[in-house]
C-alpha cells in the first residue's frame, strides 16, 4: 500500500486483505467447515501477512500463522440465531 504513485495518500495504512467468498465457500465445503469459520481463518491469515509474517519462506512463521488461524476458530464462534453480517435482512412491509 505504500508503493507506487499513490503510496503516500495514507502512510498509516498497512495493506489490504481481500477474501473471495466463492473460494472461501469452496474451501470450507472441502474442509467440512462453516463459511464463517473459513472466513475468519482467512481474515486472520491475511492480517498476519499484512503484519509481515511469511509462511512460504519461514517455517517458524508458518507454524505461528497456522496456530493463530486455528485459534481464531475457537474465539469467533457466532451463535446460530445471529445472522451473518454480510446477509441483508429481509424487508418487512
Amino acid at each position: 500500500m505504500r508503493e507506487g504513485p499513490f503510496g503516500d495518500i495514507n502512510p498509516k495504512m498497512l495493506g489490504d486483505v481481500i477474501i473471495s467468498l466463492e473460494t472461501a465457500a469452496n474451501e470450507a465445503r472441502q474442509a467440512g467447515l462453516s463459511l464463517t469459520t473459513r472466513f475468519h481463518q482467512l481474515l486472520v491469515h491475511g492480517i498476519l501477512h499484512v503484519f509481515g509474517y511469511d509462511h512460504e519462506n519461514c517455517e517458524k512463521e508458518a507454524a505461528i500463522m497456522e496456530a493463530k488461524c486455528m485459534y481464531s476458530v475457537t474465539i469467533t464462534k457466532i451463535p446460530k440465531k445471529r445472522r451473518p453480517l454480510w446477509r441483508p435482512r429481509a424487508r418487512r412491509f
